[in-house]
């Protein structure tokens, strides 16, 4: 039964109960999603939202930033406030330079947050991490200093950030940082990079 619902969810719309027909104007159609009666056992469909007021690159032509500090990182209310549910961005193609060398530097960003009131815009984010190609800084900086920004612009329940980076003089370094604690029963699986080693 539990397959049978997550498979139902998947397609859009989820009901239980005797009836066996969907409620009044569900089609099983991508773009709906499944709302609790209260007090019965029926889930019945209400469509999905997406509030984009407020947005000013989603959609439009961008530039990428010539540094952090000029990016501008959005947000979107969250659609599902009050639910705790974690979502990730993973940037396997992260890129800034040596701030004494000027050498770039390469590494992939995974991070992982569990949303309050805001979510992140995702195009604004890409913007805002390409801003870094041309940015001097230790990996450690850039790693914690992207984490940070984006706690300051969303104030999520929870965040963390892995920075795994390619050696650089022979010896690579990967940075972690959390906000605190997970909260209890958030699904957190592992960010699933493997730990640097030598070829062979």
């Amino acid at each position: 039964m539990c397959f049978v619902r997550c498979l139902i969810r998947r397609l859009g719309c989820f009901r239980v109960g005797a009836g066996g027909a969907p409620p009044h104007g569900c089609k099983f159609k991508i773009g709906w999603r499944a709302g609790l009666q209260a007090g019965a056992g029926v889930f019945k469909c209400r469509p999905m939202t997406s509030d984009a007021k407020g947005l000013s690159q989603l959609g439009q032509s961008a530039p990428i930033p010539t540094s952090p500090e000029q990016a501008v990182l959005e947000r979107a209310p969250n659609p599902h406030k009050g639910t705790l549910y974690m979502a990730r961005f993973t940037a396997p193609e992260f890129t800034s330079i040596c701030p004494v060398t000027g050498q770039p530097d390469f590494g992939v960003l995974v991070i992982d947050y569990a949303p309050a009131d805001w979510i992140v815009e995702s195009k604004s984010l890409k913007l805002f991490l390409q801003s870094f190609r041309n940015h001097g800084a230790f990996h450690e900086d850039c790693t914690v200093g992207v984490a940070k920004r984006i706690v300051d612009t969303i104030a999520p329940t929870w965040l963390r950030i892995g920075g795994y980076w390619n050696p650089r003089g022979g010896m690579p370094i990967d940075v972690f940082w959390q906000t605190g604690a997970a909260p209890d029963g958030l699904w957190l699986p592992d960010q699933g990079v493997a730990t640097y080693r030598a070829r062979g």
